[in-house]
């Protein structure tokens, strides 16, 4: 599979995920998604030139382009074990792991702990998603 086409799948898929989260914010399952933390609170400095009303816009362009790269990285992985149908789910799992237990404490963001189980669920939801769309489907199926 070419680059652009993993990359492609994971912009989408980075997409498909913001449809999850704007209604999971919207019935508030989560405070505050993880793009968002990460812009204001994280590399807050990162966004400081973007004028406000692009903000929201910058984050999620960052966000989409994120999915992206870990499109390529998932292209990379073996195309056998890319086949398995439990990979791209277990990616998608494996991003959100990475965020929690490695991006979020260098940040100085919520640990675990400190998220609510119900915004941990969502989340985790939302990323097994990702992992279905950036896999497609399956060769052979």
């Amino acid at each position: 599979m070419s680059i652009a086409r993993c990359a492609w799948r994971g912009m989408v898929a980075a997409m498909a995920m913001t449809g999850v989260r704007a209604f999971t914010t919207n019935v508030g399952l989560v405070d505050k998604p993880p793009p968002d933390e990460i812009a204001t609170e994280g590399v807050a400095a990162l966004f400081v030139h973007v004028p406000v009303r692009y903000r929201d816009s910058a984050i999620e362009v960052a966000h989409w382009g994120y999915g992206a790269g870990m499109g390529v990285v998932y292209g990379a992985l073996p195309e056998g074990l890319r086949r398995r149908s439990l990979t791209g789910p277990t990616f998608g799992l494996a991003i959100w792991a990475f965020f929690e237990l490695g991006v979020a404490p260098v940040l100085g963001l919520r640990t675990p702990r400190q998220r609510p189980l119900r915004e941990r669920a969502a989340i985790v939801t939302d990323h097994l998603l990702y992992g279905l769309v950036v896999a497609g489907r399956p060769q052979g199926s």
